[in-house]
């Protein structure tokens, strides 16, 4: 299996339906990302939602597999007519589509289990198991991503500066399996559980523009990033900023003091201080 160039990629997630736009549906796949990315001590760089329109598809796996970035994809690798990723995921890549022969065998091994299931002979040449063949239908060269749930797999395939796209069912019993599953094999390596720490404090009264200042200078002196996030109806602390520093756990507490430090030399008012890891 390749592995991804870079020794750090940044993370991307991908939302692929209808449905999800039309509101039929909630995203659920963006704070679970979130969540399994934070559980390795890595953070999500990106994400897109995009409709089941071919061009626009294509438009943004092309531009993921050109970003140098590690990105899922979850959604739109069925076979009925409004599944359209695995076709826009070979134009994007301007290669041909073709049955996977590991991806073949495991259908193949779902059918038989199905046909035993409900008592039935297992028929290949049955025209709904010939079309069923088509969810293994995958860009050349591509790699599989096991599926624990019904053996039905996954693909990724690598673009330019490194990076690599994962294609997953949208269904979210199947999709975060298969995402640990890339996370904890292809991305092991780089994985820094605990490493990672986000550090704030409610400032109350204050106004984001008199605090930039403090906050580039932070970010001037300390290798993290410094967050501002204001919020005029909060139920309990009302109009206020919960103003943070978040970075690799070693930078995050000295700049956290010098955050706290100048806060102090504006004579702000401080409430609660929170720790996030």
């Amino acid at each position: 299996m390749s592995e991804p160039t870079s020794p750090s990629p940044a993370f991307g997630l991908i939302i692929i339906g209808d449905e999800i736009l039309s509101g039929k549906r909630s995203d659920k796949h963006l704070p679970k990302v979130i969540e399994l990315l934070a559980a390795r001590g890595q953070g999500l760089a990106w994400s897109r939602c995009v409709g089941d329109d071919p061009l626009r598809i294509t438009a943004v796996l092309r531009d993921a597999l050109g970003s140098g970035d590690a990105v899922f994809c979850c959604g739109g690798i069925g076979a009925t007519p409004d599944d359209h990723t695995r076709q826009c995921a070979a134009a994007a890549l301007g290669t041909p589509l073709a049955l996977h022969p590991v991806a073949r065998d495991l259908i193949f091994e779902r059918m038989r289990e199905v046909a035993a299931e409900q008592g039935k002979a297992f028929d290949a040449e049955h025209p709904d198991n010939v079309h069923r063949l088509n969810m293994g239908v995958f860009p050349v060269g591509c790699d599989i991503i096991p599926n624990p749930y019904n053996r039905i797999p996954g693909f990724s395939c690598s673009g330019t500066s490194g990076s690599r796209v994962h294609f997953l069912p949208g269904f979210p019993v199947m999709a975060w399996p298969m995402i640990e599953w890339v996370l904890d094999n292809e991305y092991q390596h780089i994985q820094r559980p605990g490493e990672r720490q986000e550090r704030s404090v409610i400032v109350f009264g204050a106004m984001e523009a008199a605090l930039t200042p403090l906050m580039e200078q932070i970010e001037r002196q300390h290798a993290v990033k410094v967050f501002s996030l204001p919020s005029v109806d909060h139920p309990e602390y009302g109009r206020h900023i919960e103003l943070g520093v978040k970075g690799e756990t070693a930078a995050v507490g000295a700049a956290f003091a010098d955050l706290l430090a100048g806060l102090h030399l504006h004579r702000a008012s401080l409430g609660p201080e929170m720790v996030r890891s």
